[in-house]
């Protein structure tokens, strides 16, 4: 066991942890990061850890109450990590829509969806707490950074600090806020700036794209992911633009009348999309086999130590987990809702009752068995690379892999396929099961960041694990009604609510427009596996390579998930990641040159700074899709806070450069500043 003592891990101790003062800041939190995460997701297929901008507002606001503390100040950002990360079930559950089965969102059936989801994510990871948060020395970047800043408040507050505790921290966290928060005002409302620049590129007979996109958050994300993922997220960005897009325009004819921009896009998206598909999914089999046995070890040592006497008057409350009677009776309660809500997801259709129970029994069964297995791939992940950076979408691909391939198998012994509707019926139920399981990973991810950060600071564990499920309750709440905003505002990419809507406005939803395209290939019998199975071949190359750079040097590899991605998302939103994660790269070795203290304090500011300009874009974007939903619901335009008109496009793809570029500029010197006292 690894750890650093402090004063607040006494088993003697006993401040207050969950409190009602706590737990009504954290559900505040709770909307605000929930929203935010779910306009980040459904705009560039990603999601941000909440836990370090929920710890700084909590220690900013309970600092007014004199007797708070840190446990207290740790419980709020656990629960509010919690349902921020919990909204990665949009990442699926778009597709619904997508397809034409939900015209909207059904309120009380996502509710329950990412409610038990996320409740039974909490609940398969109590088991691996000790191995892979006590016994372990993974990383967990986002949960060791909320741990140092809450107890670097806390020495504040009892007068040992020079001030570096929350003051300091919530003036990084909101600069970098009103920053993005500003430059998102200008590009999605005013329209004065652009977001993102493209260069189309001749070669041969074929073409390709040169693009930037301008995201601030995406800026701020990639300085916290890191070099290595960074790096891959390029490679992978290569292999598809000037690898597999010129080479399909070059030895492919464009239909007629189709310029050769728009058929470099339409090769992009209906081919070399798919090869990145293809080889996520194997990136993310191998995870869960390079993860075997840890977690059949971690398992087996956490299980053993449940089995200890309750009443047993020496174990130490950091030792303490929830009750095994507790946790039985939290998964019959959740199981039961997902019983409830999958019966009442299948019993429209009309079908015999023993084929709706048989449909409501398999698929739930199949999200409970499978999310057993992805909550401890997830957990071991975000151990390594971090709740942000973890492969959820990946999970994501084998789920709905397993789940249509199991609902093909029950669907074709019912004859459902000769029913009319019954394909759209088939995948719904596919998606529909993925939902959960995703729900389950997403939450599995975020737990263990949050636990460590408790380890770290003396909490007591079964009290987290109780903010935990309060977390997820509070965000399922709040899910479902930001999505029918973004929705009624925006629509989404294949799905629009209005006729006449511009679809370039429409949110991107990358992840849940995969899952669809995989599962509809897949009842359909007219995906094209070709490209598929040339991904599979070569997410195994990109594998061996991994492998082989981790084996024959000190510091080099090639995170397969991270390489997929890179092919799969659009280019525009993979370069701000990629600028952001090489400027902390160079940073970090400007700052080799000074003192350890001040080296580590700078690294705080980058990262409080960098989770402000996700924040703030975030938060802005939902601001906007609620104005535009106003707007458009009273007959107004669609884009109200317009100031310029088309033709100030070239310009503004300028000013927006130059304003990007003034945004790495700040980050930088934000780090690089130096601090007297």
């Amino acid at each position: 066991m690894k750890n650093e003592h402090n004063e607040f891990m006494q088993h003697e101790l006993r401040l207050p942890e969950l409190t009602v003062r706590g737990m009504l800041l954290g559900a505040v939190l709770t909307v605000i990061f929930t929203a935010s995460n779910v306009y980040l997701g459904l705009k560039v297929g990603l999601t941000f850890s909440s836990a370090i901008p929920a710890a700084v507002i909590s220690m900013a606001v309970l600092k007014m109450a004199k007797d708070s503390n840190i446990l207290e100040n740790n419980m709020v950002q656990t629960q509010a990590s919690a349902a921020g990360t919990l909204s990665a079930i949009i990442f699926i559950i778009p597709g619904m829509l997508m397809i034409g089965y939900w015209h909207g969102f059904e309120f009380t059936q996502t509710l329950l969806v990412a409610a038990c989801g996320g409740c039974l994510g909490v609940l398969f990871t109590i088991p691996l707490r000790r191995a892979m948060v006590v016994h372990s020395d993974l990383a967990y970047p986002e949960g060791v950074a909320a741990a140092e800043i809450l107890k670097v408040n806390a020495h504040d507050e009892d007068g040992k600090g020079k001030g570096t505790g929350t003051g300091t921290g919530l003036k990084e966290i909101l600069s970098g806020s009103f920053v993005a928060g500003i430059i998102a005002l200008c590009t999605s409302g005013f329209q004065v700036l652009s977001g993102a620049l493209s260069v189309w590129i001749p070669i041969g007979r074929g073409m390709t794209q040169f693009p930037i996109g301008y995201s601030s958050a995406l800026v701020g994300a990639g300085y916290l992911i890191g070099i290595a993922s960074g790096l891959a997220m390029l490679v992978g960005i290569l292999i598809a633009w000037a690898g597999f897009v010129p080479f399909y325009t070059i030895t492919s004819t464009p239909p007629d009348g189709v310029t050769m921009q728009k058929f470099a896009a339409a090769v992009y998206q209906e081919r070399v999309r798919l090869i990145g598909a293809g080889a996520m999914g194997v990136a993310a089999i191998w995870t869960l086999i390079t993860l075997a046995r840890p977690v059949i070890d971690g398992m087996k040592e956490s299980l053993a130590a449940m089995r200890m006497p309750e009443t047993i008057k020496d174990r130490h409350r950091m030792d303490i987990d929830m009750s095994m009677k507790s946790i039985g009776f939290v998964f019959l309660l959740t199981v039961v809702g997902l019983l409830a809500v999958f019966y009442a997801f299948v019993s429209p259709e009309g079908l015999p009752s023993g084929q709706v129970l048989a449909f409501t029994l398999v698929g739930v069964g199949v999200a409970v068995f499978m999310g057993f297995f992805v909550a401890a791939a997830c957990a071991y992940m975000a151990g390594l690379v971090g709740t942000s950076s973890s492969p959820i979408s990946g999970i994501g691909i084998l789920g709905i892999i397993v789940a249509s391939l199991v609902m093909y198998a029950l669907c074709s012994s019912f004859g459902i396929f000769d029913l009319p509707g019954g394909e759209k019926f088939a995948t719904a139920t596919a998606i529909f099961t993925t939902s959960i399981i995703l729900a389950i990973a997403c939450i599995s991810n975020d737990n263990m960041q949050d636990l460590k950060t408790g380890w770290l600071v003396g909490a007591t564990p079964w009290r987290q694990q109780v903010a935990l499920l309060l977390g997820c309750i509070v965000g399922a709440l709040v899910i479902a009604p930001v999505l029918n905003l973004l929705y009624e505002a925006y629509g989404f990419v294949g799905a629009l609510p209005r006729e006449g809507m511009d679809p370039s406005q429409a949110l991107a939803a990358p992840q849940a427009v995969l899952m669809k395209t995989i599962a509809e290939g897949i009842f359909s019998n007219n995906l094209a596996w070709e490209y598929i199975y040339i991904g599979l071949g070569l997410g195994v190359v990109i594998v061996l390579v991994d492998l082989f750079l981790r084996r024959t040097t000190r510091n080099l590899m090639l995170p397969p998930l991270a390489v997929g991605m890179g092919i799969y998302l659009p280019p525009s939103i993979q370069t701000p990641l990629v600028i952001g994660a090489v400027l902390g790269y160079v940073l970090d070795k400007v700052l080799k040159d000074r003192g350890a203290e001040e080296g580590k304090a700078a690294r705080r500011r980058g990262t409080l700074f960098a989770s402000g300009l996700i924040v703030g874009e975030s938060i802005v974007g939902v601001a906007l899709a609620g104005l535009i939903a106003i707007s458009v619901s009273s007959g107004g335009s669609e884009s109200p806070l317009a100031l310029v008109g088309a033709d100030f496009a070239d310009t503004a793809e300028m000013l927006g450069l130059a304003v990007f570029a003034l945004v790495v500029v700040i980050l930088s010197r934000v780090v690089l500043a130096k601090k007297n006292g």
